[in-house]
């Protein structure tokens, strides 16, 4: 969901605050275990908390989030903080269709509550989870005072420091894990700088003293050109763009902004180019376009992911559905995106807020995504010269890509991997699942390391998730893939 991640649904929020609900926002820092959720049979089989931690003082602004702890156990189980893409994509996306322990049930939404199961690929096996909803504003997390939403990239990374701190005060014992820092799409920008003003506080010996390992992102914006310009080589490798349409771009765009084209001939190779690209779906080139009304956050080149087409409701629209202002069009039930659209009716139920402890009155109506109806500064322009500054002082990377998002391809990332100019300790080769090759890997001597995952979108483990879980195990537990 570019972030998002994959195939992120981002609609209109408002975000105002009542003097009423200002009162009643609550303190600041909760927390609640939750032994059952609706839409799950009996009790979880999983140790969940939720809760809110305070990162602005100031404004009143509390972050939300979720907490899963590995059923491996032990002081060995890594624990990994994870953030989903934006613009403002709540966490409960990787949580719910990515890499936590429960998934919807995929069936036609009949007015009740969505159906759960559990995820066999869950990354909560082997590691400890801190899902975050982040910026402020993302899923839960609010603010008392509307300055508080006025955030960005550096404001938000350091918030996010500060909620690891406060965290881990109040959860001591998972300090001796191994720490790693995760996200994929748009939060695959902020990692590693996050990653870097750990690193600094564990330089400075500030407590608690966090145990930091090394980071992993998905699917990951740098804020570089490279994120957009390499949609052309990709699209031309998946016969997407005629040859003649590519040497077109090369010839007339060569050292340009796509997204700002200067002269004639090139806005108008673009202008083809990006109809010829409306003709797949972006988040996984080989699905069928489906249930994407609005535009995809992170997407510079296009209007929307996946065609320019408005997919519109099939079917009697229920009683819900009439009252989530901000629900997006019904896709086709075997649209992989239809689990998103079950999202909204879960997270807005009251049974579930009643559930997951939240404060009454703080986030009007849950939304997937935002649509720009924030203010965000996007202060970090690129994000590889702290992926150089991470990994040289010895912290452990992963960088993965699916091989058919054509978001972020993987062409740009492994491009931007290559220019940190490490020498390779393992050279490119595939990595194996069942007997198969399951992508393909290269190992660089500042533990980074870089993998493709075969047949996956944005986010991989959307769409690949044994194949995610295989990966992500082997290299949370330092194993080769």
């Amino acid at each position: 969901m570019a972030g998002c991640l994959p195939l992120l649904l981002c609609v209109f929020f408002s975000t105002g605050l009542s003097t009423r609900q200002l009162t009643l926002a609550g303190a600041a820092s909760s927390s609640k275990v939750v032994t059952s959720l609706p839409g799950f049979p009996g009790r979880l089989p999983f140790h969940l908390e939720t809760g809110y931690v305070e990162v602005d003082e100031v404004n009143g602004a509390e972050m939300f989030y979720y907490f899963v702890e590995s059923e491996a156990g032990g002081e060995d189980a890594p624990f990994l903080l994870w953030l989903t893409g934006g613009d403002r994509c709540s966490v409960l996306s990787g949580l719910a269709l990515e890499i936590g322990p429960f998934r919807f049930v995929i069936e036609p939404y009949s007015g009740t509550v969505p159906r759960l199961k559990i995820n066999p690929y869950s990354w909560t096996k082997v590691a400890n989870i801190l899902f975050v909803d982040s910026p402020v504003g993302a899923g839960f997390s609010f603010s008392r005072q509307q300055e508080g939403y006025n955030v960005g990239d550096v404001s938000t990374s350091l918030q996010l420091h500060e909620f690891l701190i406060k965290w881990f005060t109040d959860h001591p014992k998972f300090l001796v894990n191994p720490l790693y820092i995760g996200g994929d799409s748009y939060a695959g920008k902020i990692v590693p700088f996050i990653a870097q003003k750990v690193s600094e506080g564990v330089e400075a010996r500030r407590r608690p003293l966090l145990n930091l390992k090394g980071y992993l992102v998905g699917n990951p914006e740098t804020g570089e050109s490279i994120d957009d310009t390499s949609k052309v080589p990709f699209a031309h490798g998946f016969g997407i763009i005629s040859d003649q349409l590519y040497e077109t771009i090369l010839g007339h765009c060569l050292g340009q902004d796509y997204t700002k084209p200067t002269n004639a001939l090139c806005t108008q190779a673009l202008a083809t180019f990006r109809n010829l690209l409306y003709e797949v779906m972006w988040a996984q080139i080989l699905y069928d376009n489906c249930g994407m009304a609005s535009a995809e956050p992170g997407t510079k080149m296009g209007d929307s992911i996946g065609g320019g087409r408005k997919i519109l409701s099939h079917g009697a629209v229920t009683q819900k559905e009439k009252t989530i202002i901000n629900l997006p069009d019904r896709p086709t039930l075997g649209c992989i995106t239809y689990g998103a659209y079950l999202s909204y009716f879960w997270a807005n139920d009251e049974l579930t807020r009643d559930a997951l402890g939240i404060k009454e009155d703080t986030v009007d109506e849950w939304v997937r995504c935002h649509s720009g109806d924030m203010p965000y500064t996007s202060d970090i322009k690129s994000s590889i010269k702290y992926h150089w500054n991470v990994t040289t002082n010895g912290y452990r990377a992963l960088v993965y890509s699916g091989d058919h998002d054509v978001i972020v391809p993987h062409l740009g990332t492994q491009s931007w991997v290559r220019s940190l100019g490490f020498p390779i300790v393992d050279d490119w080769r595939a990595w194996h699942l069942h007997g198969q090759s399951a992508g393909f890997t290269i190992t660089y001597s500042n533990n980074m390391t870089f993998a493709t995952i075969k047949g996956a979108g944005h986010t991989a483990p959307e769409y690949e998730p044994e194949r995610c879980f295989a990966m992500f195990t082997r290299w949370i537990l330092n194993r080769p893939l």
